[in-house]
C-alpha cells in the first residue's frame, strides 16, 4: 500500500538523493522546490530550510490557532495531516496567511 508523500517528505527524499538539490535548497529554498518538484508558490510565500548538525537540532511547531483556542480539524485538514491529501499542501506566509500550494501537472 503506497501513500502519497507530503511535500516535506518529498523535499527531504530528493535532498537525500541529490546533493546539488540539497545545496540549492539550503541557499535558495523557494527556487529549489519550485524547480526541483514543479511546484509554484504564491507571491509572498517564504520558505526557510535548516540543516541539523551534531550539536543543533531544529524543531518546527505547527501554526498557532488564531483564537488561541484548540479547535477540531476539518476532514480535509485531518486527511492532509496524515498524508492523504493529494497534490496540494497548505502553508503560511510570514503574516500567518494560509496559502494552498498545488503541484503542477
Amino acid at each position: 500500500m503506497s501513500e502519497q508523500k507530503t511535500l516535506q517528505e518529498q523535499i527531504v527524499a530528493k535532498a537525500t538523493q541529490d546533493e546539488a538539490f540539497r545545496q540549492e535548497l539550503l541557499s535558495n529554498p523557494k527556487a529549489a522546490v519550485e524547480r526541483g518538484l514543479g511546484i509554484t508558490f504564491p507571491q509572498g510565500t517564504n520558505i526557510r530550510v535548516y540543516e541539523d548538525t551534531p550539536d543543533i537540532v531544529h524543531i518546527v511547531l505547527p501554526m498557532k490557532v488564531q483564537s488561541g483556542e484548540p479547535r477540531e480539524l476539518s476532514d480535509a485538514e485531518l486527511e492532509q495531516a496524515v498524508g492523504g491529501a493529494g497534490g496540494s499542501v497548505v502553508l503560511a506566509n510570514d503574516d500567518g496567511e494560509r496559502l494552498r500550494v498545488s503541484a503542477s501537472d
